[in-house]
C-alpha cells in the first residue's frame, strides 16, 4: 500500500508505521514533545558551546576580509560598499552582506577577533535551527534533529562558520531560503516563496552566483508539489522572483546611480561595474576558469616567482606546493576536476562522510513515494535537498577556475537534511524489504565511506575508523532482519547506533577542527598533523607584521597611509599599523585602478605618504626575517632600489604587474629606504 506523508517520529520514540492522509498544514501540526523541545535545545546550545569555544584562537581568521571588517567598523560608507580600506579606495572581491554583519558588530562592539567572529559562530547555531525547521516539517522533528546535528558535526561547517571568509552568512541564506520554500510547500503560500527569494537574493549579495545554487531545486519544487492549480504556482514564483529580484537588485541600482568617482572602486571588475563582476570575475569566469590566476592547477607558492607579502597572504594568493593529508596536489587542497572532487583531497575530508549516503537516499525517497499524491512533501522535500546537493555539487565538481575546497560549506545544509530524510523514510518502511534494506544502505554507506576517508589519514585515531566499520555492518545487517520489521525496541537499538557510527568519523574530524587555529586564506579541516606544510592555517600561512614598517605607517596623518600592490598586502598592512593603505590593483593586481595619472594627483594633493615594494629574498624563498634600521647606509639602499626595480610589481607566477608604469614613476622620482624586506619611498612633500 502506498504511503503519503505520516506523522514523523524519531527513532527513539518510534512506533510502528501508519498510514496518514495528505500533509497538514502547518496550523495543525503536533505539538513538540518534551522530549523534542529537549533535544532541540540541546542541539542549539550544543552548537553554540562548541563553535563558540576559544573561537578568538583564530585571531584576524582570512586577513583580507578583516581589513574590510575594520574598515566597515569605522566608516558608514565602506560598511555599506564592503571597502577594503576605511578611506574606501576600493572594495574587497565580493558583495558586502558578510561585511555588513562584521562591520556592524564591529561599530557595536569595538573590532576585535571576538567581535568579527563570534557573529560567524552564531550563524551555525541559526543554520541548524532552520535546517531541523525545514526536515522537520517534512519527516518529522526527530529527523530535523539528525539533520541539524550531521550539519553540526560536518568539519567544514566546524571550520568556516568559526572564520570570517563570506561562506558563512551565504550558506545560512540559503538554508533560510530552503526554509521558507519548504513552508510554501504546506499551502502553496505565496508569502513564504517570496520570503524564500528575498532569502536568496542576500545569499546573492553574500557571494554572488554560489549563493543561487539551491534556487533550481527551490523552483521545481514549488512547481510540482506546491497544492494549487498550476496558473497559480507560475504566478506566486513569478512573485518570488520579484522578490528576488528587489533583494539583489537595490544594491546594483546603488552602485549604477551612485557616482563613482566617491565610492570605492569595485574591485574583481574591469570597469567598475557590479554586473561585469557578477558575469565574470566572480561568476562565469571562475566557474570556466577564464580570467583566473591559479586555476584549477594552482598557482605559484612562496619561493615559486611570487612576492611574499608581509603580513601573510589572504585567499587565492598563492596554492601551497604540498598535499593535504597525504593526497595528491591538483589546484587548492589536492583536488581533481570531475565527479571524484567531493569525495577526494581536502574536499573528501570537508564534505565528502555523508555524501554517498545522501545521494542514495534521495533516489530512495523518490523511489518510494514514486506514486504519491503530486504535493507529497516527503518527495518534495527530496527535490529540495536532493536538487541543491545535485546542482551544487556537479557545479564544484566540474568548475574550471579557482575553486577552494572550503566553498563545499554551501552543500553541507543539502548533504544533512537529505541524509536525515532518507534515514527517516526508510524508517518508516521498515516493515517491508525495501525500507529495511533501504535503511541498511544508507547506514552502511555512511559508515563504510567514513571508513575509507579515514584510511587516507590512517595514523591519527587508528582504531577510530575500524569501529566504525564494525559498527556500520552489524548495525546494517540486525536491520535487514526481518524481526526488526516486527520488533520496534530492536529496529530503534540499531538505527541509533548505526547513525551513531555514521556521524562518527565527520563528527571526530569536526572536533578537532575546532581545537585548531585558522587563518590566511586556505584554513583546512582535521587534526594538526594532517595540516599542510605552512602550519595550522593551511596553505595560505599568515606572516609576522614589521613594527619598524607598522610605527611608520601610524604616524602618518594622510588619507592613505601608503599605497601597495595588491589587497591582499594591504589588508595585513592595515591590520596591523591601524591605517588605510592603498591597494594598488585591487586583489589579483589587474584591477584598472589607479591609472598612472589618478596616483600622481593622490601624491601631489598629499594624500598617500609612503609607497611600498615587497622584495623577494635572495634565495627565491621566504622573505628575509626582521627589520633594518630606515637609516641604512646609502650603500644598503642602492643595493635596496635595486632590489625594488628587479621585483617591482611582480604578479604570482612571475606575470609583470599592470601597474609596472606607477612603480617605475615612483622609482624615477623618489629616493628608497628599505625596512625590513620592504623597500620604502617617502612620497610627500612632491609638486610636480
Amino acid at each position: 500500500m502506498t504511503q503519503t506523508r505520516t506523522e514523523l517520529t524519531d527513532p527513539t520514540t518510534a512506533a510502528p508505521p501508519r498510514p496518514a492522509g495528505p500533509p497538514a498544514a502547518s496550523g495543525t501540526r503536533r505539538p513538540a514533545t518534551r522530549w523534542e523541545r529537549i533535544g532541540l535545545a540541546v542541539l542549539l546550545a550544543g552548537t553554540a558551546v562548541a563553535y563558540l569555544w576559544n573561537i578568538t584562537v583564530n585571531g584576524m581568521g582570512n586577513q583580507f576580509y578583516a581589513a574590510a571588517a575594520q574598515a566597515g567598523s569605522r566608516s558608514w560608507k565602506a560598511l555599506l560598499f564592503g571597502s577594503l580600506d576605511s578611506a574606501n579606495f576600493i572594495t574587497v572581491d565580493k558583495p558586502p552582506v558578510s561585511q555588513w554583519v562584521m562591520g556592524l558588530s564591529g561599530q557595536i562592539f569595538g573590532f576585535g577577533s571576538a567581535s568579527m567572529l563570534i557573529p560567524q559562530a552564531l550563524m551555525a547555531v541559526a543554520s541548524v535551527a532552520l535546517l531541523h525547521g525545514a526536515v522537520g516539517r517534512v519527516s518529522g522533528r526527530g529527523a530535523g534533529l539528525l539533520a541539524g546535528a550531521a550539519l553540526a558535526l560536518t568539519p567544514v561547517a566546524a571550520l568556516m562558520f568559526r572564520f570570517n571568509n563570506p561562506d558563512a552568512v551565504m550558506v545560512l541564506l540559503m538554508t533560510a531560503g530552503a526554509y521558507a520554500a519548504v513552508r510554501s510547500l504546506e499551502r502553496a503560500s505565496a508569502r513564504w516563496i517570496a520570503l524564500a527569494g528575498a532569502a536568496l537574493g542576500f545569499a546573492f549579495l553574500a557571494k554572488m552566483l554560489e549563493g543561487l545554487m539551491v534556487m533550481p531545486a527551490l523552483v521545481v519544487a514549488f512547481a510540482v508539489a506546491a497544492p494549487a492549480p498550476v496558473r497559480a504556482r507560475l504566478v506566486r514564483l513569478l512573485g518570488a522572483l520579484a522578490a528576488f529580484l528587489v533583494s539583489s537588485g537595490w544594491f546594483v541600482l546603488l552602485t549604477l546611480v551612485w557616482p563613482a568617482s566617491s565610492r570605492p572602486y569595485l574591485a574583481g571588475s574591469t570597469d567598475d561595474n557590479f554586473m561585469n563582476l557578477v558575469l565574470g570575475y566572480n561568476g562565469f569566469a571562475r566557474v570556466l576558469g577564464r580570467n583566473h590566476p591559479g586555476g584549477g592547477a594552482g598557482g605559484p607558492g612562496p619561493g615559486q616567482g611570487a612576492v611574499v607579502p608581509p603580513n601573510g597572504q589572504a585567499a587565492h594568493d598563492v596554492a601551497a606546493g604540498s598535499a593535504a593529508h597525504g593526497g595528491g596536489f591538483g589546484g587548492f587542497g589536492g583536488q581533481t576536476q570531475g565527479l571524484g572532487r567531493l569525495f577526494t583531497g581536502e574536499f573528501g575530508f570537508e564534505i565528502g562522510w555523508l555524501v554517498p549516503a545522501a545521494l542514495l537516499a534521495m533516489v530512495l525517497v523518490v523511489a518510494s513515494r514514486w506514486r504519491a499524491p503530486r504535493t507529497d512533501l516527503v518527495r518534495a522535500g527530496a527535490i529540495v535537498f536532493g536538487g541543491w546537493l545535485v546542482v551544487d555539487g556537479l557545479v564544484l565538481s566540474y568548475m574550471s577556475g579557482t575553486i577552494h575546497p572550503y566553498y563545499c560549506l554551501s552543500l553541507a545544509p543539502a548533504v544533512a537534511g537529505m541524509f536525515a530524510i532518507g534515514v527517516h523514510e526508510m524508517w518508516t518502511r521498515r516493515t517491508t524489504w525495501f525500507g529495511r534494506s533501504g535503511l541498511a544502505g544508507i547506514l552502511l554507506a555512511a559508515g563504510v565511506w567514513s571508513f575509507w576517508i579515514l584510511g587516507r589519514n590512517a595514523d591519527w585515531m587508528p582504531a577510530l575508523r575500524w569501529v566504525i566499520l564494525a559498527v556500520s555492518v552489524v548495525s546494517a545487517a540486525t536491520v535487514l532482519a526481518p524481526r526488526v520489521g516486527r520488533d520496534g525496541r530492536l529496529g530503534t537499538v540499531a538505527v541509533v547506533v548505526g547513525i551513531v557510527a555514521a556521524l562518527s568519523g565527520s563528527g571526530a574530524y569536526a572536533i578537532a577542527t575546532l581545537g585548531q587555529p585558522h587563518t590566511g586564506g586556505g584554513p583546512t579541516v582535521g587534526p594538526a598533523a594532517a595540516h599542510r606544510s605552512g602550519g595550522p592555517g593551511g596553505a595560505f600561512g599568515e606572516g609576522e607584521s614589521d613594527p619598524q614598517l607598522d610605527s611608520m605607517l601610524a604616524t602618518t596623518d594622510t588619507t592613505w597611509s601608503a599605497a601597495v600592490d595588491r589587497s591582499s598586502t594591504a589588508a595585513g598592512l592595515e591590520l596591523s599599523s591601524d591605517t588605510a593603505v592603498m591597494a594598488i590593483g585591487g586583489f589579483t593586481g589587474s584591477d584598472p585602478t589607479p591609472t598612472l595619472a589618478e596616483f600622481v594627483d593622490y601624491v601631489r594633493n598629499g594624500q598617500v605618504t609612503y609607497y611600498l615594494v615587497q622584495n623577494r629574498a635572495q634565495d627565491g624563498g621566504d622573505r628575509s626575517p626582521g627589520g633594518q634600521d630606515a637609516t641604512a647606509q646609502s650603500g644598503q639602499q642602492s643595493q635596496a632600489g635595486q632590489q625594488a626595480r628587479a621585483g617591482r610589481g611582480a604578479a604570482p607566477g612571475g606575470r609583470e604587474s599592470a601597474h609596472k608604469d606607477i612603480a617605475d614613476w615612483v622609482a624615477a622620482h623618489f629616493t628608497p629606504i628599505t625596512v625590513g624586506s620592504t623597500t620604502v619611498y617617502d612620497l610627500s612633500g612632491y609638486r610636480g
